[in-house]
């Protein structure tokens, strides 16, 4: 190793990571906050009925294209009054136009302080589509296809 080579700290070391038990307790915490498309796809595909999808956009970018099997909720129309329809036992898992957006955040802020249990979906509509799953159009929520397969990300 060259004088120079040694004589450089590293970026990447400059703050020590925490003790594994730290960053295993921190991990655990960020994976029951967020949820990814290949999970939310397998959930659809397989009719979980355990979990629902809510596209936190306004109606007409909903309606231009959406989840298969999402519900249109904007956030901003999300209120007690509004809620009272929905099921607190299932799990609702919010998503936007992706990580330039926060009105998932916002959606999964305002259900979790009226009592819901939410995730947060990673990346959005944008990293759905990334990852070439369908989309569904129209004011319908349509549904996820039994049949559909979608490349392995290689994260299973």
């Amino acid at each position: 190793m060259s004088q120079t080579q040694q004589s450089k700290a590293s970026a990447v070391l400059q703050f020590a990571p925490p003790a594994p038990a730290v960053s295993e307790a921190y991990l655990f915490n960020k994976l029951s906050f967020y949820t990814d498309a290949a999970d939310v796809a397998e959930d659809l595909k397989n009719r979980i009925s355990g979990i629902v999808v809510l596209d936190t956009r306004a109606e007409a970018h909903y309606q231009r294209g959406h989840i298969p099997g999402a519900i249109s909720f904007p956030h901003r129309l999300m209120t007690e009054e509004s809620t009272r329809q929905l099921n607190k036992e299932l799990v609702y898992v919010t998503y936007c136009d992706g990580i330039g957006c926060n009105g998932s955040t916002n959606g999964a802020y305002k259900l979790a302080k009226l009592g819901f249990r939410v995730k947060e979906l990673i990346g959005g509509l944008d990293f759905w589509i990334r990852d070439r799953h369908p989309l569904a159009t129209g004011a319908e929520s349509g549904e996820y296809p039994a049949d559909f397969n979608v490349e392995e990300c290689g994260c299973s």
